[in-house]
């Protein structure tokens, strides 16, 4: 490695033919298509690695990461600084409506009626740094009659192992936390005041939560779960990755189950024999 000095200076940019490099390979490995728009967010992301590594400049360290594992620290690093997006807990405040008031309710009646065990499986695909685990634990604690009596379980993965860290600490900045409720920031939630004040998440909703590192590309071997949300995530996949996602996906949402994507990401076609219940929600026969 050279002096981090000779790396390139702010402003400098990868060349087309070196963003198309990049973009096939984080395409092969991952799935994820990073459009031609994006060249300056790449840029500048590079360089947070080239800074890091002191690898000098963008050509060499191109020929470095492709000779990766997909395990390797610096490929997850690499990752992590390319496909990181905002998220914020609440977000897409119908969906989280229909999940307090119809699903959790639909999930209490049949386990009062007896026709279900007080269990409940769910898994936040592509959870980043935990924003939505935390909202689905928070409406959990918040409106499913004796909760404390179920067997809770909420898998957050990411292919992030930042985000990943992040989601574990649990901590969340003001303006991830402006959609939240205020019974509920109360209730489930630590304010540090600061500069910047800051929340935690209170162990109530800790521990109903797991994190993993994941692919999803790749199959994920756990048991099926009973809500599976995958949402602001599809977009960055063409038809073919979709599709491989979705099937990896449709087979871990148990029998009437249900699948909750982002209403604008065009997986209807993809879903198979997935009932369409709303713009954005599937049923499993």
């Amino acid at each position: 490695m050279t002096a981090i000095a000779t790396n390139p200076q702010v402003g400098d940019q990868v060349t087309e033919a070196q963003r198309k490099k990049y973009a096939d390979l984080i395409y092969k490995k991952t799935g994820i298509r990073i459009p031609s728009q994006k060249k300056s967010l790449m840029s500048n992301r590079i360089r947070r690695r080239l800074r890091a590594t002191g690898i000098d400049g963008f050509e060499t360290y191109f020929n470095t990461i492709r000779k990766l594992d997909s395990n390797d620290d610096e490929w997850v690093a690499f990752v992590q600084e390319i496909t990181t997006h905002e998220t914020y807990l609440f977000r897409d405040e119908l969906q989280w409506d229909w999940f307090r008031n119809t699903f959790l309710h639909d999930m209490a009646t049949a386990a009062r009626r007896g026709e279900r065990e007080p269990e409940l499986r769910i898994w936040s695909a592509a959870c980043s740094t935990g924003d939505e685990c935390y909202t689905i634990a928070a409406c959990i604690a918040a409106v499913l009659p004796n909760f404390s009596q179920w067997k809770i379980e909420i898998l957050g993965t990411d292919i992030g192992i930042g985000a990943l860290e992040k989601a574990e600490h649990a901590t969340f900045g003001e303006r991830a936390m402006r959609l939240v409720p205020d019974s509920y920031s109360r209730r489930f939630f630590k304010k540090h005041d600061g500069s910047e004040p800051t929340w935690t998440a209170k162990e109530i909703l800790r521990e109903m939560t797991t994190f993993r590192r994941h692919n999803l590309m790749e199959p994920l071997r756990v048991v099926p779960f009973d809500l599976v949300f995958v949402k602001n995530v599809l977009i960055y996949f063409d038809s073919p990755s979709k599709k491989t996602v979705l099937e990896h996906v449709r087979k871990l949402v148990r029998p009437g189950g249900l699948l909750l994507a982002g209403a604008a990401e065009g997986v209807s076609d993809l879903l198979g024999d997935l009932e369409r219940v709303e713009a954005w929600l599937f049923k499993t026969p």
